[in-house]
């Protein structure tokens, strides 16, 4: 019994200790991308007519952190940015999705800086 004791209490720091450890993905409330400093959350709806190019992401991290610039926890470097015809930036703005326009509507100012 008393060998038992000091294996169980390795095997508890052991689990404790790769637990502890960060290197998985962070478990966003919602995917999103910033643009122009302002937060832009990801909508299931389409867009079938996009506005000119405003911009395109810099930054892709499924990584928790402050990041400046475009970015996204969602979509990848390079990916562009359009304004949608009728509804200004400060609503929603387009984001290509491979071959279709995905609408992210403005949450507000990013605040990760």
């Amino acid at each position: 019994m008393k060998k038992s004791v000091p294996i169980f209490m390795i095997l508890c720091l052991l689990i404790l200790e790769t637990g502890c450890t960060n290197n998985s993905s962070a478990d966003w409330a919602y995917s999103f991308v910033v643009w122009n400093e302002d937060m832009y959350k990801v909508s299931d709806e389409s867009v079938e007519e996009v506005g000119e190019k405003i911009g395109e992401l810099a930054i892709y991290s499924d990584q928790e952190g402050s990041y400046t610039g475009n970015f996204s926890n969602k979509f990848e470097k390079g990916t562009s940015y359009y304004s949608i015809p009728g509804i200004s930036t400060e609503e929603a703005i387009a984001v290509q999705d491979g071959d279709k326009f995905r609408k992210v509507i403005r949450e507000g100012k990013y605040g990760g800086k």
